[in-house]
């Protein structure tokens, strides 16, 4: 089981994947309960980031039980979707967005698997944070499909699970921000420090706070993600197709001959 789909806001179940089953991992960082079937001749894991039916807000969320988890299984490639909020008049509403950099404003999450002691200290690489050959499966994907997608979007990650301020938004417009979310960090660096590729791909539900006169509520931010799914889904399908599981990638390699003891939390295991 190479490949993983972790799904965000409105995005609890894995309706693309055929003899679904349950998997429950206990890793060295908690328990992660994940869906796994068939999509082609793919085995595919399907991981909902806020727990079945929206449960876990984004502060509170189990980052680094659910990327070990998906590394104990096995996975290489990550495709993570995320409902955001624009700050680029050029991204809007009902749009889809390839991440490619992000700016981290989040306060009191584990941000690594690697805390010193016996695993050791590891300081990885950062230039692509998202993996730049997994996003290339995206964009082909969206092509073939004839879906508009941005090539490039700047992820501001907040801690939540409140709504961002105006005066916050045009801080965030003015350091380069595009998109602004409460998930995409740590998830992203925790599945570099395991050795995955990570694509995110953003739909835009809505614009940030103060861009417009009306005010955000999630009622109105799940309801756009459903009226958008079969896009999403789509896209998601075709990238699955077009992922090569023998391609190998620096991304497979990001922690080597840093870590003595290489990543930590190999006693987990799995029950299914």
């Amino acid at each position: 089981m190479e490949i993983a789909v972790i799904g965000g806001t409105g995005v609890y179940d894995p309706e693309l994947l055929a003899e679904v089953r349950e998997e429950v991992v206990v890793t060295p960082y908690g328990t992660a309960t994940l869906a796994a079937g068939r999509y082609g001749g793919k085995e595919v894991a399907f991981l909902p980031r806020h727990g079945a039916g929206h449960t876990v807000p984004p502060h509170l969320i189990n980052y680094r039980a659910n990327l070990w988890a998906l590394k104990m299984l096995g996975v290489r490639f990550v495709l993570a979707t995320s409902a955001v909020g624009s700050l680029n008049p050029k991204m809007a509403p009902g749009e889809l967005v390839a991440l490619d950099q992000f700016l981290d404003f989040t306060k009191s999450r584990a941000q690594t698997f690697y805390e010193g002691g016996p695993a050791g200290v590891v300081h990885v690489d950062y230039t692509d944070p998202y993996c730049p050959e997994l996003r290339e499966s995206l964009l082909r994907a969206a092509e073939i499909e004839g879906l508009k997608l941005h090539r490039r979007g700047c992820y501001v990650c907040t801690e939540g699970p409140r709504y961002e301020t105006p005066a916050e938004i045009r801080a965030f417009r003015t350091l380069g921000g595009d998109l602004v979310g409460m998930t995409s960090v740590p998830e992203v660096v925790l599945a570099r420090e395991a050795e995955m590729c990570y694509a995110g791909v953003a739909l835009v539900t809505n614009w940030a706070a103060g861009l417009t006169g009306s005010k955000l509520t999630h009622q109105e931010v799940v309801a756009l993600m459903e009226a958008n799914l079969n896009r999403l889904r789509r896209l998601l399908a075709r990238a699955i197709d077009l992922i090569d599981e023998e391609r190998v990638c620096a991304c497979h390699t990001a922690v080597r001959g840093q870590a003595p003891l290489g990543p930590p939390g190999e006693e987990g295991k799995r029950e299914s």
